[in-house]
């Protein structure tokens, strides 16, 4: 069964003008050029809709971005974003959709896979966060591969990441928000510290809202809020 866009369901049109006028005011931010172009933030909707398992809302936005310019390399961004995050399951999704949407697309020649030496996962995570975060002490202990690999993709997120270090820690923020999760105050830092205004992170977590509701934006919010009143310090 084909899904529609929410605006053109009937029951809605009919009984939930205010709804509808919310959910339109929402889009007219994400579907417009703003603090962050309307290319990359179509692009961020759709990973946050992989993360929801939402494939034809993830379908539609792509297709939008295309029409305004989304390039296949920027959208790697969230293929690269999507294997790290949220596996191999949902990379895979969205594979498929990228395959759709870009007509012959020309890959460059395998690369060379690249290895991390001794303790530069440890001094990585130290950098970036500051101090090791607890479940990466434990692997860092436990299974001294898995944190190299962990390391190695967050290396591809972050670092080797198609877009600028800002339009990739926003990439990010959008998929954590989808989720709800606590670790967007991380990226909130990171996207902070990459240059971002709390104006595009803000755009970026509405990004979230066509796939996971007001409450992606209620998770993330709070933290934008100035240090007195309980957000994240600069």
């Amino acid at each position: 069964m084909t899904k529609r866009p929410l605006m053109d369901i009937a029951l809605l049109k009919g009984h939930a003008p205010y709804t509808l006028a919310g959910f339109a005011a929402f889009r007219s931010v994400i579907d417009t050029d703003g603090a962050v172009p309307a290319r990359l933030k179509a692009l961020f909707v759709a990973v946050a809709a992989i993360d929801r398992r939402h494939l034809g809302l993830a379908r539609r936005e792509i297709a939008r971005g295309v029409t305004l310019g989304l390039t296949p390399l920027e959208a790697t961004a969230g293929l690269i974003v999507l294997t790290s995050l949220r596996g191999e399951a949902a990379a895979m999704d969205f594979a498929d959709i990228l395959d759709t949407a870009f007509e012959d697309v020309q890959a460059p020649a395998p690369a060379e896979l690249p290895t991390a030496a001794a303790g530069e996962a440890e001094a990585n995570f130290t950098a970036y966060f500051g101090t090791i975060p607890p479940p990466l002490q434990q692997l860092l202990r436990l299974s001294p591969k898995a944190a190299d690999a962990y390391y190695l993709m967050r290396r591809g997120s972050i670092d080797a990441n198609p877009l600028s270090p800002k339009h990739g820690e926003l990439l990010l923020l959008a998929i954590l928000a989808a989720g709800y999760s606590p670790m967007a105050a991380t990226h909130v830092r990171g996207a902070r510290n990459a240059g971002a205004s709390d104006e595009e992170i803000a755009e970026a977590v509405l990004c979230a809202v066509p796939a996971a509701g007001v409450a992606a934006w209620m998770a993330v919010g709070g933290m934008l809020a100035p240090p007195e009143e309980g957000g994240i310090p600069r």
